[in-house]
């Protein structure tokens, strides 16, 4: 039983980690003195992180976690590498204060990335029909 709970933490304090990650990368890619691709890498991995869509679905067994363990961390360590130290570290302090506000703010760009999903979908659909 012990070794649940410390597996539920050590879970938790990952996921604390990497949502702060994320929102540095995202404050990295607002700024102006980081490079264009190491700008264009980030806002991938912050879009793939934050998509509700996955590239392999979750329902899959084994695999469907593989992007959630593997690859957005492996993303995330890319894109770490690729931002100046220094400018990481400041996003990363301004990060913790950004996802420690209201949770209606996390409500709210869920439901704009949901959006933006179902408004590319439909797009594609469109095109796929108007061709038949």
């Amino acid at each position: 039983m012990n070794y649940i709970k410390k597996a539920i933490d050590f879970g938790k304090r990952k996921s604390k980690e990497l949502k702060v990650e994320v929102g540095a990368l995202y404050l990295a890619y607002k700024r102006k003195d980081v490079a264009w691709y190491a700008k264009a890498f980030a806002i991938i991995v912050v879009g793939y992180a934050m998509s509700p869509i996955d590239l392999i679905p979750d329902f899959i067994p084994i695999l469907g976690y593989l992007d959630d363990l593997i690859l957005i961390p492996l993303g995330i360590t890319i894109a770490l590498k690729l931002i100046p130290k220094n400018i990481i570290e400041q996003c990363r302090e301004e990060a913790k204060n950004l996802f420690q506000g209201n949770k209606i703010n996390n409500w709210i760009a869920g439901s704009i990335i949901i959006i933006i999903w179902i408004v590319f979908i439909v797009l594609i659909f469109s095109k796929f029909k108007g061709k038949s």
